[in-house]
């Protein structure tokens, strides 16, 4: 496990830094900070225009191979990428879910032509996808899965119903991966396929669903009589399974580290509003916040472990882990985060009575633990995966 760099990585840190200073100033200084977790909504049509400046710095997908319009970068300067954009507070990215998961998804399993015909759009950050995995009924089960897409021969399209839910950004998206059954009669990991669908389409409805904090960047996608190509299938049919799993494994990758700087960022937070109202005086807040900081470090070693091994897809055991970790770790920041508050946590200054950054992020970690994977299917995952366990019972209607 690497945990220091070069004097060539630190130059390099540098030059981040200083393409960061000159470029996020101006019509994007407002962006700061914004369209994270539980801000996603914020600023969409200027973090797009964002994306295209990233672009012409050639400062998205760093870590992709240079034939598929990347920089090629080692793994120790994409963590230093990440580190340092969210140390400034570069904003949310819009096409995090194209460069993070479907980008490389694509890289990995998609035929020369699907390569040439939709990684450039990633790249130039004209493009922007959505992950059509969760189902009412397949939340954390992806393997419940009902959406079903049948191939007609005849118009050489997939036709595709079903229902998909906590859509991020669907409303804002070119593209949707999709996972689906395509063998009729087929149950569990068996018969699933990954389908890239064009969002705008009439068989295709975007509905918003309003959270606790009053936001909406989760959706709802209904899929009437869909369509897509023939030709926009990762893999052969059946495959779906396999490559979801890998798509999870590409989501642990480098941009871990640039979560824990936006931690790094909210903790910072914490101790300055502590220091200010006289909270740090409290021995028990101050105990809660040296495990903050410590929780932190672990996370960050445990993910530079996690990049010390082949960036494939794979999910390690230390990968395995790394979910369920963050998850609780932020959900007992957003706790100390109201403690130290004390009674302002409970107030707002006045009409638009907008939240602040600490009571959003207070709100919204509360699903850190749901999302993406809720704890008690971590565990399984733990468990049976990574340890080896008998697998927990299930019961198949």
């Amino acid at each position: 496990m690497k945990i220091s760099f070069s004097d060539a990585d630190e130059a390099f840190r540098a030059e981040v830094a200083a393409w960061l200073a000159e470029n996020l100033c101006g019509e994007f200084e407002p962006l700061r900070f914004r369209g994270g977790p539980g801000d996603e909504h914020s600023f969409p049509e200027e973090r797009k225009a964002w994306e295209r400046k990233l672009a012409e710095g050639r400062w998205t997908c760093v870590g992709w191979a240079p034939e598929h319009g990347g920089r090629g970068l080692s793994i120790s300067q994409q963590v230093i990428f990440h580190e340092e954009y969210a140390r400034v507070g570069g904003p949310g990215r819009m096409g995090h879910i194209g460069e993070g998961l479907a980008g490389p998804t694509i890289a990995a399993f998609g035929t020369e032509e699907q390569k040439r015909r939709l990684l450039p759009g990633i790249v130039a950050g004209t493009e922007f996808w959505c992950q059509g995995y969760s189902e009412p009924g397949a939340g954390s089960d992806l393997a419940n899965v009902k959406t079903r897409a049948t191939l007609d021969e005849a118009s050489g399209k997939w036709r595709i119903s079903g229902q998909k839910v906590w859509t991020s950004l669907a409303h804002e998206s070119e593209w949707c991966f999709v996972i689906a059954r395509t063998e009729p009669g087929s149950v569990g990991h068996k018969g699933l396929s990954f389908l890239l669908v064009p969002m705008a389409q009439p068989g295709i409805t975007v509905r918003p669903i309003e959270q606790l904090t009053g936001t909406s960047e989760f959706n709802e996608v209904f899929f009437d009589d869909a369509e897509t190509d023939a030709t926009n299938i990762l893999g052969a049919p059946g495959d779906g399974w396999k490559i979801a799993m890998a798509l999870l494994g590409f989501e642990r990758g480098v941009s871990t580290l640039g979560q824990q700087m936006l931690f790094q960022n909210e903790l910072e937070e914490i101790i300055r509003i502590a220091k200010a109202n006289g909270a740090a005086q409290d021995p028990l807040l101050r105990q809660r916040i040296a495990e903050a900081w410590s929780g932190l470090r672990i996370l960050r070693y445990n993910s530079l472990r996690m990049l010390s091994g082949a960036q494939d897809g794979s999910l390690r055991r230390e990968a395995m882990i790394y979910k369920l970790c963050w998850a609780n770790w932020h959900v007992d920041l957003g706790k100390l985060a109201m403690d130290v508050l004390g009674a302002e946590a409970e107030l707002l200054e006045g009409a638009p009575y907008q939240l602040d950054r600490l009571q959003s992020m207070f709100l919204f970690s509360r699903s850190d633990t749901i999302y993406g994977g809720t704890n008690e299917i971590q565990r399984n995952i733990i468990a049976e995966r990574a340890l080896g366990m008998p697998r927990e019972p299930r019961v198949r209607a």
